[in-house]
């Protein structure tokens, strides 16, 4: 199994973070791992009438900035114990973060992409950085492993999935939770939080339950239905009380969660991400 993995960089602290958790999580798959950093031109902006080409000074002097902050990032991964099963290669680019990912999965054909939940110029204040944020909302081609700031690594072992079965399932939507599971023999918790408080599901809900566990035949998960009377409190209990290393959502437009990270969900949620989240997306 050959994995290609988008790892965006801003050289912060948080990001070498979340590219170490990206080694360890697939130190026993055959990977080729691309480090993006995109850089900025102050004064410049995408929209402005004009763009700063290649030659020009201001252009020059930030794309030399990137690449020998991508070499001082290099030597620190090459700190790293070395597999034989990891390829690396390193992109530097101007342009928008989301456009530059975009351009990237669809010629390096990615399979995932890692990144911190935070970058270098975020405030503490915020759940998750804009960045993270627009990655999340924006990329729908690939699914998207968000680390918390200084998270280290945890062999996974108890996954959290909360779902309503308002829709149905397809299996390649959850294709990554179920390859990490198999990777680490981790259990997958389906959480349906009860908001109703009637401990019933509907039929088309049930037939969605029903079609679920058709797909995680072969993994090791269980059922849990939860009466809460908000989602957050009801998933960060589930998370506290089982000891839970990951968290899978599943990001359907207007369904549940609405879309992972908008504004709705981070207030329903109420969620400061104490382990790294995986969003799947519904493509």
């Amino acid at each position: 199994m050959d994995k290609r993995v988008l790892l965006p960089t801003d050289y912060s602290k948080n990001a070498l973070n979340a590219i170490r958790y990206a080694l360890e999580l697939y130190k026993n798959v055959r990977c080729d791992f691309y480090i993006l950093n995109v850089f900025h031109i102050s004064g410049y902006t995408l929209d402005s009438m004009r763009v700063p080409e290649s030659g020009e000074p201001y252009y020059e002097a930030a794309k030399q900035e990137s690449e020998e902050g991508m070499e001082k990032l290099m030597q620190m991964v090459k700190l790293h114990p070395q597999n034989d099963k990891h390829e690396f290669h390193t992109i530097t680019t101007f342009n928008s973060l989301t456009e530059a990912i975009r351009n990237v999965i669809d010629k390096k054909d990615i399979d995932i992409i890692v990144m911190g939940t935070k970058g270098i110029t975020e405030s503490k204040a915020r759940i998750f950085g804009t960045n993270t944020v627009n990655v999340m909302e924006q990329i729908k081609e690939c699914p998207v492993i968000a680390v918390p700031n200084n998270y280290m690594f945890e062999t996974p072992r108890e996954i959290v999935f909360p779902t309503d079965y308002k829709a149905p399932f397809k299996k390649k939507e959850i294709g990554d939770l179920i390859e990490i599971s198999k990777l680490y023999d981790a259990r997958i918790n389906v959480v349906h939080i009860d908001k109703d408080k009637d401990g019933k599901l509907s039929r088309k809900e049930n037939a969605n339950k029903e079609l679920l566990q058709e797909i995680l035949q072969g993994t090791d998960y269980q059922m849990h239905f939860l009466p809460a009377d908000n989602i957050s409190r009801g998933i960060n209990k589930f998370i506290e009380d089982h000891g839970c290393d990951m968290v899978a959502f599943l990001n359907k437009k207007h369904l549940f969660f609405g879309s992972i990270l908008s504004n709705p969900l981070v207030k329903k949620i109420g969620y400061e991400p104490k382990v790294p989240i995986l969003e799947l997306n519904d493509n």
